[in-house]
């Protein structure tokens, strides 16, 4: 086994290991136990009582967190001439399509979001091999393919992150930064956990959350109470 660095001891040894935590009470305890240098992302990973591989059991949506990420979101809008402005006054990084397409098609991917418009999306299809792996590909389900660009903009540069369940049945979102308040931190993964809550899959049997786990980028795990979901 790997030997514990001395932060790492430190801090899982504030970690107790039988507790489940209060929303509240994680929000703290992981800005106590980050030793990171830089400003590290905290994260949730909710395990959920689905079959991903069943389509009817998929779950995929998107949420607007009220207190953002703390990221710098960089928005690649592919977009024709006549919505160019618009997406440039919205606050999008990249504005274009054509040498974007070709940018894309040679590998190039340095974004975290794409936004464009249905007209557009025909074009994008023989480049789901580069934007697929990478969760690129804009969808309308999460709001990404739509004719009001500055609004679809305006929102994934405000918080609004989209989510879909991995093959083992885990939801992973980054929902801050350590260097938030621990009432932001505990504000955003509510807003998460409720919208979770909403869209529970009628086909899903049992027990829909099974276990919620938050830790920042390189610190342990804190398991958290799952009555905060209320299923």
């Amino acid at each position: 086994m790997a030997k514990l660095t001395k932060n790492r001891k430190e801090a899982v040894a504030k970690i107790v290991n039988t507790k489940f935590y209060s929303l509240s009470e994680a929000s703290k305890l992981v800005k106590e136990i980050s030793n990171t240098k830089f400003d590290a992302s905290v994260d949730i990973a909710v395990r959920l009582g689905v079959d991903p591989k069943k389509a009817n059991q998929m779950v995929r949506g998107v949420v607007s967190l009220p207190h953002g990420t703390g990221k710098d979101v960089k928005v690649l809008a592919l977009v024709t001439p006549d919505k160019e402005q618009e997406a440039t006054d919205a606050g999008a990084d990249y504005v274009g399509l054509n040498e974007y397409l070709d940018k894309i098609k040679a590998g190039w991917t340095d974004v975290d979001v794409i936004i464009t418009m249905p007209s557009v999306m025909g074009k994008l299809g023989p480049l789901g091999r580069v934007l697929g792996p990478r969760g690129l590909m804009p969808n309308p389900k999460t709001g990404t393919v739509t004719m009001d660009i500055a609004k679809a903009v305006s929102e994934v540069k405000a918080g609004k992150i989209d989510f879909k369940v991995d093959k083992t049945g885990i939801v992973h979102a980054a929902i801050g930064k350590v260097s938030f308040s621990a009432d932001k931190i505990e504000g955003n993964a509510q807003e998460l956990l409720s919208t979770l809550v909403k869209l529970k899959p009628t086909a899903a049997k049992g027990v829909y959350m099974k276990s919620i786990f938050m830790s920042s980028t390189m610190s342990p795990s804190i398991a958290i109470d799952l009555k905060v979901a209320a299923v």
